[in-house]
């Protein structure tokens, strides 16, 4: 046996701040959902998708004018860079694809540009329909089964709580592509997926920690359950800091010097994985301390010994 002075970072003692934090996140993410609502991808909605390539100096306002002139109605034009050249990405409602082709034609030679200077891609409202469907049940059987995985794994509460911090990354992602009007593609939907494997590791990881602490502790200050869930997470804050570091590099690179393609998914990426391993912190671990202090052999514990976690103290390792 061998004793050491370890600092903890009170995590659970600001608890009530981070989910605080957590829960003005969330409304904000509602307003925006509510005010603004959700700008679709043409994948889920149908319309016409235009990539124009080396454009030049056209400006943004030149092209919007011309695709409106061409006949287009309200078109949303982003400018995009493809092996160093400039170019626009356009998205319009247009779902009749010699349409579609032929406003592209027109908007074309009214810019001067060459006829291999631009790709027309027209999705049918059927197809968007049937993406529509396919991403609502890919994400209602994804939480059926983390519910399922972890109620076996650990216990009920920990699903509970986890899924509340999964739903908590999906709300304030979708916050922030309502409140910037940025398309939600398949890209974005394949992303929120990923995001939800990311949170979902942290805080299994986190649990597994609290679940075996919660069998073995017993000495020191590591009574209660909110000073194990304190513990636990102190024990493996670092790793997930390593983990979302070394991810978000390829991430953060994806995002600077891809295509359009690519920036949707890196974007979504990004803000999945900081809020992932956030939520595993301030929102599903806090919950779980919360929720399981109630139980009476933890809530004598904790009129017993209150909170003292994070202070410098022995701990015996074997």
């Amino acid at each position: 046996m061998r004793n050491h002075f370890s600092f903890e970072i009170p995590f659970m003692r600001h608890r009530r701040t981070l989910l605080t934090i957590s829960a003005i996140m969330t409304v904000v993410a509602l307003a925006g959902l509510a005010v603004r609502g959700i700008t679709f991808g043409i994948e889920f909605q149908g319309g016409t998708e235009i990539d124009f390539y080396d454009t030049g100096e056209v400006s943004i306002d030149q092209m919007r004018t011309a695709l409106v002139d061409a006949g287009e109605e309200d078109p949303t034009v982003q400018t995009t860079v493809t092996d160093g050249e400039r170019g626009f990405l356009v998205r319009s409602g247009t779902t009749d694809p010699e349409v579609a082709t032929a406003h592209a034609a027109d908007t074309a030679t009214a810019l001067g540009l060459a006829e291999e200077s631009y790709n027309v891609t027209t999705i049918g409202p059927d197809w968007g329909a049937d993406v529509t469907r396919s991403s609502l049940l890919a994400f209602g059987l994804a939480i059926l089964l983390i519910i399922g995985y972890v109620s076996l794994r650990y216990e009920f509460k920990m699903s509970i709580t986890a899924v509340i911090a999964l739903v908590h990354d999906m709300v304030v992602i979708l916050g922030v592509y309502a409140w910037t009007q940025m398309p939600v593609t398949p890209n974005v939907v394949a992303a929120l997926l990923s995001t939800m494997g990311f949170s979902l590791y942290d805080t299994v990881v986190e649990f597994d920690r609290t679940n075996d602490n919660a069998k073995t502790l017993r000495d020191g200050i590591h009574r209660t359950y909110l000073q194990i869930c304190n513990y636990s997470v102190n024990e493996v804050v670092v790793r997930s800091i390593n983990t979302t570091i070394t991810t978000l590099v390829p991430e953060l690179a994806m995002y600077l010097f891809g295509g359009a393609t690519l920036k949707d998914f890196a974007f979504a990426m990004i803000l999945g994985e900081l809020l992932g391993t956030y939520s595993s912190y301030a929102v599903a671990t806090p919950l779980l301390a919360i929720w399981k202090t109630r139980e009476p052999r933890w809530a004598q514990l904790e009129a017993r010994y209150g909170e003292e976690a994070g202070r410098p103290t022995p701990v015996a390792d074997a």
